[in-house]
């Protein structure tokens, strides 16, 4: 099943996350299909902190894709 989910990247107590279409049998930080966008709970003031491609998200989940709980909620913040 493909899973839509974040994928952690940065240094050590400086987390980055991509948000990735993968298969779910794969390790978080494993192998992807495809790369979504990203998000940056670190950003200083007046730097983008989430970017989500949401016609790719669409499409995804028009073909069977799942939603992390954490991907759904940037989802939605994302929409306001």
């Amino acid at each position: 099943m493909v899973v839509i989910r974040l994928s952690r990247g940065g240094s050590k107590k400086r987390p980055f996350f991509n948000v990735v279409a993968a298969d779910s049998r794969f390790a978080r930080d494993g192998r992807f299909i495809e790369r979504i966008g990203f998000y940056n709970p670190m950003a200083p003031e007046g730097v983008e902190k989430l970017r989500i491609e949401k016609d790719r998200v669409n499409y995804w989940r028009e073909n069977g894709a799942q939603l992390s709980s954490t991907v759904s909620r940037l989802v939605k913040q994302q929409a306001k």
